[in-house]
């Protein structure tokens, strides 16, 4: 079958519809912050592979998911946390607040302005992985505070 001159660029806009519907877009909300220029600078330094799941697009700004179906999710302009006596971790210099449900946990940058989120399986995926691929994106974002412990306060003399 022989296709007129015509016919042919339908024929190849129809089949390239067809080859990116393999990886649907994964539909991710977008953070209350998300136009903030420094999340535009983390989100061109994002890595296509992150723990072992490939990279694909989303339908909002300031956003990214890995694995089909999606294993992880970043958010870039989530609220920023204020003091908190949540766990927080220290991971290759990036603070991170880890907030445990009953399937997923949540890390939220401490200390950086927009704050990142990031939602994962740690059934799935290994959280001590994922953070350090992430620290090369996020450090992109100046920190202004740290974590501290209980045991880093210095107390009043009573």
């Amino acid at each position: 079958m022989l296709l007129s001159r015509a016919a042919l660029p339908a024929a190849v806009l129809t089949l390239a519809a067809g080859l990116t519907a393999c990886t649907p877009v994964a539909d991710v909300e977008p953070a209350p912050d998300a136009a903030n220029p420094d999340c535009a600078t983390v989100m061109v330094a994002l890595p296509s592979e992150l723990a072992g799941e490939q990279q694909r697009e989303t339908d909002s700004q300031s956003s990214s998911a890995w694995g089909d179906p999606s294993k992880i999710i970043l958010r870039c302009g989530v609220p920023v946390p204020g003091p908190t006596t949540e766990q927080c971790a220290t991971v290759n210099g990036i603070d991170w607040i880890l907030q445990e449900d009953e399937t997923t946990w949540t890390a939220t940058t401490y200390g950086r302005e927009p704050a990142i989120e990031v939602i994962f399986n740690p059934e799935e995926v290994s959280s001590s992985t994922l953070l350090v691929q992430l620290e090369n994106s996020v450090s992109r974002i100046e920190p202004t505070r740290e974590c501290v412990s209980s045991n880093d306060l210095e107390l009043p003399a009573q």
